[in-house]
């Protein structure tokens, strides 16, 4: 700063265009008064100037470049706060008054207390942040990214967590009655009676989960104990979610009732483990979705929507094709090792979407539609060879790995829900219903072959050849296609009822040509064999749904009584040969006479291989497809409707 316009702060000698002058404006017209014999010389003032100057600079930088100066400056400098009185007690009681002794001395001695404190803190503040930013400087970068990933999920979850404590975290919602929850008495009395000893079957099975297995994932029926699997974490209670709405459509109230009590009380998502996201999606996602939708009762919608919340982290990878694997505490995730160079399987990550589009309409939150949305994206982009999807996708290229096609295990669900994505939208998802007939078209031409003794099956496709065999997870295809016929171009209609059929009738072979007239878990069609396993690690029947399944698709469709008869055949087999004293345990070899069993009652037997047996007995107005479509593991959902949203404000 110039020397010459600091002067007029200290004075000069007076003159003309000084302050002192004329110009300056002095009082009484009259000059400054003349320096006296004790007052400072021009440069001692400056030098003063200077060296104040510094001090001035030295304190304000001091504090304003000093760690979290804006505490230090309300703190210290700033003690009006702790100078006002504080505020009265709460319940309205006077308060105590002033001691003696106290006066601004004291309230001067507490200040600086005050600012000591402060200054601590501080101190303690700045250490921490030392300490913080050493540890984030020896991290990988991909490292501190997923920190600054999994901060910004802990900021949008303590969001909800202030929306939630002020007041209802899930938008209000008025539930409506569905269409076909619980249906009419069977009009034939021996359906009735069949029906009835179905619910019987189901009963047995939950009473004894329920004795001896009670609050953990499986019932192990021959060790009468729990069993629990590592799909699914230290998430527990599989069997009592997965069960949920096939007790509620069987009006089985009470074992509703205190699983809906047990799921409010014990279903806990806050652990630190490792789950399968399809399998917790399916099951536990779907069970409680369902059973919102069959009951109104919110527990079951906010549970749903917690569980929802915790699986998006699964979505950050480069492409948001979500991991296999995800650890729902720290959010890490990863893929099976086994998976064609770690990459995603297309049968998890693309049965996702049903689930996660009812996420979002029940929540409000659109995130979960947008999650699955983009997996079709990153699909379009991709070349298909022949048409095909094969099973394996790297979630970090983008690009497909090893070449393997199947319509069974990897692949299965996916094309399903590519179909049910668009009936679930009341037919509005043209993309979804364009992706699943181009796939159906594709799986026609290079999978689906005649056997020499006419059985139609649908092969494996690895890089070009094929694998003549089908397993029993594929049989779930009967009911797609036929469920799919009605949508299907160029007059297809007939063809697709056709297709649903003889593949329902190869899988009805698989199980005949076996000693328990149960299926294995694969069967060939080479070597001089049609319809059967000719390999010992595929002679095993873990209670699985998929034949019966398709059973009661064709049923519904055509109303032809074969399937109902092919249905009872399965019970008549699950009675003699799975049923123990203890529930259902599965069947390591289904050609041997004597039963060898695997002692798991699985899940997925509670929710889909009994539901389905229920609804093939049942009248057509239970779950009616028209209003309904079931998710892979047979949880029932219903269609969204192009005007249930307009309905639900006009009627709030």
């Amino acid at each position: 700063m110039p020397a010459a316009s600091l002067l007029p702060l200290f004075g000069s000698a007076a003159g003309p265009g000084t302050l002192g002058g004329p110009a300056g404006g002095g009082a009484g017209g009259g000059g400054r008064k003349a320096a006296g014999p004790g007052a400072f010389r021009l440069t001692e003032k400056f030098v003063l100037l200077l060296v104040f100057s510094a001090f001035i600079t030295l304190c304000f930088g001091a504090i304003f470049f000093l760690p979290d100066s804006s505490k230090l400056l309300s703190g210290v400098f700033f003690h009006s706060a702790a100078l006002q009185p504080p505020p009265p007690p709460p319940g309205g009681q006077p308060r105590a008054p002033p001691q003696p002794g106290g006066g601004p001395a004291a309230a001067a001695a507490a200040a600086a207390a005050g600012g000591a404190g402060s200054l601590e803190r501080i101190r303690a503040d700045h250490e921490r942040a030392l300490r913080e930013a050493k540890e984030t400087l020896q991290k990988l970068p991909e490292e501190i990214h997923r920190d600054i990933r999994q901060d910004k999920e802990k900021l949008l979850q303590d969001a909800r967590g202030r929306k939630e404590a002020g007041g209802p975290g899930l938008p209000q919602r008025l539930f409506r009655q569905p269409v076909g929850a619980v249906g009419q008495e069977p009009a034939d009395p021996a359906v009735r009676q069949r029906r009835a000893k179905i619910k019987e079957m189901m009963k047995h099975a939950w009473d004894n989960y329920k004795r001896y297995a009670w609050g953990l994932n499986e019932l192990k029926p021959i060790s009468k104990q729990g069993h629990s699997s590592n799909l699914f974490g230290n998430i527990q209670g599989a069997t009592i979610v997965d069960a949920l709405d096939t007790l509620y459509i069987m009006e089985m109230k009470e074992e509703f009732k205190e699983a809906k009590e047990w799921v409010e009380k014990n279903l806990d998502f806050n652990v630190n483990a490792e789950i399968s996201v399809f399998e917790v999606n399916i099951r536990f996602v779907g069970g409680l979705l369902s059973a919102y939708y069959l009951s109104g009762e919110e527990v079951f919608r906010k549970k749903a929507v917690e569980l929802g919340e915790k699986l998006l982290p699964a979505f950050n990878t480069p492409t948001g094709i979500p991991w296999a694997l995800l650890n729902i505490k720290s959010g890490i995730g990863r893929n099976w090792p086994w998976a064609s160079g770690g990459s995603s399987i297309l049968a998890e990550f693309g049965t996702l979407h049903l689930e996660f589009v009812h996420l979002s309409h029940l929540s409000g939150n659109p995130v979960f539609a947008e999650k699955v949305m983009n997996i079709r994206k990153v699909l379009n982009r991709l070349d298909k060879p022949e048409g095909l999807y094969p099973n394996y996708l790297n979630p970090s290229s983008g690009q497909w790995g090893q070449h393997h096609v199947s319509i069974g295990g990897l692949g299965d669900s996916f094309y399903e829900y590519l179909l049910k994505a668009w009936l679930m939208s009341d037919k509005t998802d043209e993309e979804g219903k364009k992706m699943y007939y181009d796939a159906v078209q594709a799986i026609e031409t290079h999978l689906i072959r005649k056997s020499s003794g006419g059985l139609t099956y649908i092969a494996e496709w690895k890089g070009g050849l094929l694998e003549h065999k089908m397993g029993h997870l594929t049989c779930f295809a009967g009911g797609m296609f036929a469920l799919g016929a009605d949508g299907a171009p160029n007059d297809k209609t007939g063809h697709h009822i056709e297709l649903g059929a003889e593949i329902a009738r190869t899988c009805h072979e698989s199980y005949d040509r076996t000693s328990m007239k149960l299926g294995p878990e694969a069967f060939r069609f080479d070597g001089g064999v049609e319809a059967i396993a000719t390999r010992q690690n595929e002679k095993y029947y873990i209670l699985r749904p998929e034949v019966i399944e398709t059973y009661m698709y064709m049923w519904r469709l055509t109303h032809d009584p074969k399937y109902r008869q092919w249905g009872w055949e399965a019970v008549e087999a699950l009675e003699k040969h799975c049923r123990v004293d203890g529930g259902y345990s599965g069947i390591r070899d289904v050609y041997n006479n004597h039963e060898s069993h695997d002692d798991v009652q699985q899940s997925f037997f509670l929710s889909e291989t009994l539901k389905y047996l229920y609804l093939l007995f049942s009248e057509d107005d239970l779950l009616p497809f028209e209003h309904w479509v079931f998710n892979t593991e047979a949880h029932p959902l219903p269609v969204l409707r192009k005007d249930d949203g307009n309905k639900e404000e006009n009627q709030k």
